[in-house]
C-alpha cells in the first residue's frame, strides 16, 4: 500500500463508521425518531456502553434498524467525528494514510460514503481509498478501527478507536478520540 514516492513512509489504514464518521448517532436519531414517545423512552449513548443498538432495540425492531442503513441518505448526512478532518491531514505530512470502509457489509452504501469522503475529507486522494469486507487484505502497519473482529483479522498493529459496543474490550492499545491519535502519531 505505500505508495511509490514514499516507500518509506509507515502506513496507516482508518475505518469510517464510528472512528470518522459518527454511524451510530445517525442510527439513534433515526431510531429514537421512530420509536421514542410517551411510552418508550429514547435509547441514549450510556444505554449502548457495551452493547450494539441490536442488543438494546427489541427484536421485531431489528429489519427496521437494518433498513436505516440501506436508505440513500443513512450514510450522506453523517457528521464528522471531531477533530479528525485537522488530524488526519496533518497524518498525511508523516504517513501514508488510507480510508479503509468494510462497505462490502452494506454494498448500496459506496457511493453515499465516497461522495461523504469527497466533501468531508477532500484531501484524501480516491487511490487512498478502499471499500473492502476483511480487512485483513490490508497491508498496513496500523489500523485505527472500532471494530475489535477487523483487528484481530489485521497483520499490523490494530488500535481500537474507542466507541460504546467496544467500552469493554481489551486487547489492543485504544484511543479515545483523535486527539489521542494526534498525540500517539504525531507526538
Amino acid at each position: 500500500m505505500p505508495s511509490p514516492q514514499s516507500p518509506e513512509r509507515k502506513v496507516i489504514a482508518v475505518d469510517m463508521d464510528e472512528v470518522i464518521a459518527d454511524a451510530l448517532g445517525e442510527h439513534l436519531t433515526r431510531y429514537n425518531r421512530d420509536f421514542a414517545n410517551d411510552h418508550a423512552a429514547a435509547i441514549t449513548l450510556d444505554d449502548l456502553r457495551g452493547r450494539r443498538l441490536w442488543q438494546v432495540a427489541p427484536a421485531q425492531r431489528h429489519p427496521v434498524i437494518d433498513n436505516y442503513l440501506r436508505e440513500d441518505d443513512f450514510f450522506r448526512v453523517l457528521q464528522v467525528m471531531p477533530n479528525s478532518q485537522r488530524v488526519l491531514e496533518r497524518l498525511q505530512s508523516r504517513y501514508e494514510v488510507f480510508i479503509a470502509s468494510a462497505a462490502m457489509e452494506v454494498p448500496t452504501s459506496f457511493v453515499a460514503k465516497y461522495d461523504w469522503l469527497a466533501e468531508h475529507f477532500p484531501f484524501i486522494p480516491t487511490s487512498h481509498i478502499v471499500f473492502c469486507g476483511d480487512k485483513s487484505i490490508l497491508r498496513a502497519d496500523y489500523l485505527i478501527d472500532d471494530n475489535p473482529r477487523q483487528l484481530a483479522l489485521f497483520r499490523g498493529e490494530g488500535i481500537l478507536y474507542t466507541s460504546p459496543a467496544n467500552i469493554h474490550i481489551n486487547g489492543y492499545r485504544r484511543v479515545d478520540n483523535w486527539l489521542a491519535v494526534e498525540k500517539m502519531f504525531l507526538s
